[in-house]
């Protein structure tokens, strides 16, 4: 029985009989027969066994995506020139310049669009809060019982999580409980396994769960899904194009490895080129690379303070800034998020007491920022910040991770944005990975300090040097937003009609309109979402757990729209969200799309709480479609 379970029917069981006597009659069997016999059972013994691991990269190779978000995923624009972007890549739209816009801070429309139209997490009704915090009270009551019954009845399951052989527990009961029975449950949600460049679109690799995500298993089948969830606000994160192209001259010239450090064997002029162009971008002195994203604030910071320092910091400064900051030995003082006025009051505080039990004064005072804060999509009140500074005399590190390239007339990240001079903020840190198609991140300000850096920074002591393809991708992209790209490389966006500005301009504006133009969309849709106007993270929030997982599920499933959900440690415990990060390579068209199945999962899971206390009447998802150029305008 199990045989003929495991292998497909092929004929229907009224003739059973007659094909017996007809097998007893033939034996033995014709080998034509006997090998497509064994064929079939090979075929379906391989497909049953792949399923518990990935397909390999060979098999990924020209194989076509089972389920696609466009209907031609292979589609190049018509043009001459090889070397351009698929539109899987980067969206071609024949309008593109009906919709532009400049990232740029204007006071009046800025001021008019916070009084009206700015959320915070707190906006959601009573009931919300009240029926989030019961979720979360009934997952950690089931786990809880779940642990008990398993520790007495199935120990061995469980001994890692208890005293054995005289070893103590390696990962603590309590401190893994809320990974192991809470995100557990969501798994399917996070660590898609992906393959190709991960650009306008993704291709995600399928894969199925029958045990509450503890394990997977894997049809060998591909979704090309809407990428609304990668850091690629330029669009830079190509296969193809002059950059790619650069890219790959690089590697037959100087390899893939610096292999070895900038003090050893590791500095070439490569480096040395692409820091005097990232700080000739910038607007400072002098620039340095690191290697790393995350180590270029956790090993700068060291380096930049010390026990007798005082830093204060935002209270949702990333993750990497705490590290550095615990590392270094200073001590941290933290105020409201955004908050100019908490701010002034530690100041004068924290200037007037000294420090503590020591009674005596700081030895410097740090203040550090982020330009935009990748949780919440606020952009850094840098005027006033500065007027600070310039009243009580503190250092100023700002954090550009995600507004360089993404904020600013020329993608400088926020003095850009604000129209301020460089020169006045003391460190500027950003990251290479998110606007520019790279890796690692530079710490750039006056040559003074950054040749101190490059002294004492453990990144620039003991680790190695970005790769050349890298730094080759790094010099490409800031080139192209400088303007600066050879006339004789193939532009990605010459198919375009209207090219009378140059890539990096048009792909700037095309972001900033795409901003825009879907958080003032949520917004009308009726859906919390906060953070500022101009900022390429667009959180979206949800609250019960239960929502994030559907509307991540459904989107995927239904609309073929890959979302990032964000919940506890990252934000607090009842503030679950879906964040959006919208790019240069999205069309209006694919916002419209992300917009419509929104709109119909968000309604289904009852996601539009923009109650408040004045409610605006909610637009159609029709209405917002149509009136786009308006709603980012700020004109309605």
């Amino acid at each position: 029985m199990d045989s003929r379970q495991a292998t497909p029917p092929l004929e229907s069981d009224s003739s059973s009989s007659d094909r017996e006597e007809e097998d007893c009659s033939t034996q033995p069997a014709t080998p034509s027969t006997t090998t497509e016999l064994t064929q079939l059972i090979h075929e379906h013994s391989s497909i049953t066994l792949l399923k518990n691991f990935p397909p390999s990269s060979k098999q990924l190779i020209n194989q076509q995506p089972s389920k696609s978000f466009d209907k031609h995923p292979d589609f190049i624009p018509p043009t001459n020139q090889l070397s351009l972007l698929r539109h899987s890549e980067f969206g071609f739209d024949p309008n593109e310049l009906d919709f532009c816009w400049t990232s740029q801070f204007n006071p009046t429309t800025t001021t008019t669009t916070s009084n009206t139209e700015n959320h915070s997490p707190e906006d959601a009704p009573y009931f919300t809060y009240l029926t989030t915090y019961w979720s979360y009270l009934l997952v950690f009551l089931i786990g809880h019982l779940r642990d008990a019954i398993g520790k007495r009845f199935s120990a061995k399951s469980h001994a890692h999580l208890k005293l054995h052989n005289g070893y103590a527990a390696l990962n603590s009961d309590f401190d893994s409980f809320f990974t192991r029975r809470v995100k557990s449950r969501l798994d399917d949600c996070f660590g898609r396994p992906v393959t190709g460049s991960p650009a306008r679109t993704i291709t995600l690799l399928d894969r199925t769960s029958s045990d509450n995500c503890i394990s997977f298993k894997y049809p060998h089948t591909t979704t090309q899904a809407l990428n609304i969830a990668s850091y690629n606000y330029l669009g830079f994160a190509q296969s193809r194009g002059s950059c790619a192209d650069a890219a790959e001259i690089t590697i037959h010239q100087l390899g893939l490895s610096s292999s070895g450090s900038r003090d050893d064997v590791g500095l070439s002029p490569l480096q040395i080129e692409t820091e005097k162009l990232l700080a000739r971008f910038l607007g400072v002195q002098d620039a340095m690379l690191v290697s790393q994203g995350f180590a270029t604030n956790s090993t700068t910071l060291p380096a930049l303070v010390g026990k007798g320092a005082l830093v204060i910091s935002d209270e949702y400064n990333h993750n990497s800034i705490r590290f550095g900051t615990r590392l270094s030995g200073a001590m941290v003082r933290t105020y409201r998020h955004n908050n100019m006025k908490d701010l002034e009051r530690l100041l004068r505080e924290s200037i007037s007491q000294g420090q503590p039990r020591k009674l005596r004064a700081w030895s410097k005072i740090v203040v550090i920022v982020e330009g935009i804060y990748s949780m919440e999509g606020s952009i850094v009140d840098l005027p006033n910040l500065l007027r600070l500074k310039d009243k009580y005399k503190f250092y100023l590190y700002l954090d550009e991770a995600h507004s360089i390239g993404a904020l600013g007339p020329n993608g400088r990240g926020a003095c850009d944005y604000y129209g301020i001079d460089p020169s006045r903020v003391d460190l500027l840190m950003g990251t290479l990975t998110k606007s520019f198609g790279a890796s690692g991140g530079y710490i750039a300000g006056s040559k003074k300090l950054i040749e101190h850096m490059r002294k004492t920074c453990h990144s620039a002591v003991y680790a190695e040097s970005p790769s050349p393809p890298v730094m080759c991708q790094i010099r490409s992209t800031v080139k192209l937003i400088m303007g600066e790209d050879s006339p004789s490389s193939p532009c990605a966006l010459d198919a375009q009609e209207g090219a009378s500005l140059s890539e990096g301009k048009r792909r700037l504006r095309r972001l900033a309109f795409n901003a825009r133009y879907l958080r003032a969309g949520l917004r009308k849709l009726g859906f919390i979402v906060i953070g500022d106007q101009d900022s390429p993270v667009v959180p979206l929030l949800v609250y019960q757990p239960g929502k994030m997982l559907l509307f991540s599920r459904l989107m995927l499933e239904r609309y073929a729209i890959v979302v990032v959900i964000v919940g506890y440690p990252a934000t607090s415990l009842v503030s679950g969200r879906v964040r959006f990060c919208v790019s240069a390579a999205h069309t209006k068209q694919d916002i419209d799309q992300v917009l419509i199945a929104t709109n119909e999962i968000g309604e289904a899971l009852g996601m539009k709480l923009d109650w408040g206390s004045k409610p605006s009447p909610r637009w159609s998802v029709e209405r917002v479609i149509n009136n786009a150029s308006q709603l980012v305008a700020g004109s309605l």
